[in-house]
């Protein structure tokens, strides 16, 4: 599971072949004993817990960084590492 991006503590993963939430396009923040699957698409979390503060700045940077993150995605479900995106 590689790491494509840390800030502020939190550190975001994406599964390569992760077909736990149906093929929706999601990342994976852990943040201290946290740790959420969030959606790509509305920044939602579909698993797990953040709190607050911190679901914020990953909702922030998902938002700044989307596009990155569904080109990663397809990557990543091809079984390919995907690339490093910019800390926020």
């Amino acid at each position: 599971m590689p790491i494509i991006s840390m800030f502020y503590g939190i550190i975001i993963r994406m599964y390569l072949l992760d077909n736990k939430h149906h093929n929706l396009p999601h990342i994976h923040a852990k943040y201290t004993e946290f740790e959420a699957s969030i959606s790509i698409d509305n920044g939602e979390i579909l698993a797990g817990k953040l709190p607050r503060k911190q679901l914020r700045l990953v909702q922030a940077w998902i938002e700044l960084y989307r596009d990155e993150l569904m080109a990663n995605w397809e990557i990543s479900i091809s079984g390919d590492n995907p690339y490093k995106i910019n800390p926020l």
